[in-house]
């Protein structure tokens, strides 16, 4: 059974708890947008990137605090595994939901490559562009020319970067294939590339609720997995792949392949038309 079958079964069953998860959830979502949104907005600013705790700037703190709670507030438990690289590095991960980015977030800062239309979504958008996202307008070659020289820039100042090199959202039973373009960055900046994978269930098993239906607009799976059940949230910091005599492909390939392996997914033949043009 595929991962759209599965969420048709679901839904399908009738959850009572839903309304009782809207009933708490609710208002901690309000609390935490009510408290944590002013004081978001007093830090993430010049101020803030002066200023220091422990070895983060407090505006990069701030991001990473908001984004854990916020999480939380949707009955995620937090689990992360392995360390993420200091420093600048190319973050790559799997992409499967607007989830990804708190997620992310939640464990380590980093500017984000992302669609554009993430600018214009309430609340994450805001956030999003306050924490330094880096905005694709996809199906443009001339946007992601641009976007490349933002990346190469952000992190020869020392930033780490994070981008979703599969180019959009899938149900999370497939990895789907890298474009190889968005590597050649870490090659010009001479920063290493750390693997992310990312899944959201619980006993291993990636839960097909959390992906877009579809068809789906944001606001309805916003409120959907605001009333879902329980589950955790797992990120996985993979080991760095190498660089040294590796062209962008071998490097996108192997880093798709880490992926896979510590989420337990085929790695399967998923080369195609989009990718060798890649190259």
């Amino acid at each position: 059974m595929n991962a759209a079958a599965d969420t048709a079964v679901t839904a399908s069953r009738p959850d009572r708890l839903r309304p009782l998860r809207y009933i708490w959830r609710t208002p901690l979502l309000l609390v935490h947008l009510l408290i944590a949104l002013p004081l978001a907005m007093l830090v993430i600013n010049p101020l803030g990137a002066r200023l220091r705790i422990g070895e983060m700037r407090l505006d990069h703190w701030m991001t990473c605090w908001w984004s854990r709670w916020l999480v939380r507030c949707f009955g995620f438990r937090l689990r992360r595994y392995g360390e993420p690289l200091p420093g600048a590095t190319l973050f790559v991960a799997n992409h499967l939901s607007w989830l990804d980015i708190e997620l992310l977030h939640s464990q380590a800062f980093m500017c984000f490559v992302a669609k554009a239309e993430i600018g214009r979504w309430p609340l994450v958008g805001w956030l999003a562009s306050r924490a330094g996202t880096i905005y694709h307008q996809r199906g443009s070659g001339h946007s992601l020319a641009a976007v490349m020289a933002v990346v190469v820039e952000r992190l020869q100042q020392g930033l780490p970067v994070g981008v979703f090199p599969e180019g959009g959202t899938g149900a999370g039973d497939r990895v789907r294939t890298f474009h190889a373009r968005i590597f050649q960055v870490a090659l010009d900046a001479g920063v290493p590339v750390q693997p992310v994978a990312l899944r959201y269930g619980n006993d291993g098993k990636q839960d097909p609720a959390v992906a877009f239906a579809p068809g789906e607009s944001f606001l309805g799976n916003f409120l959907r997995v605001l009333g879902g059940p329980g589950m955790n949230a797992e990120v996985h910091f993979c080991t760095p792949v190498p660089l040294d005599g590796e062209g962008r492909r071998r490097i996108a390939e192997n880093a798709r392949s880490a992926i896979c392996e510590t989420l337990g997914l085929p790695l399967g033949n998923e080369r195609n038309a989009a990718a060798a043009g890649d190259d």
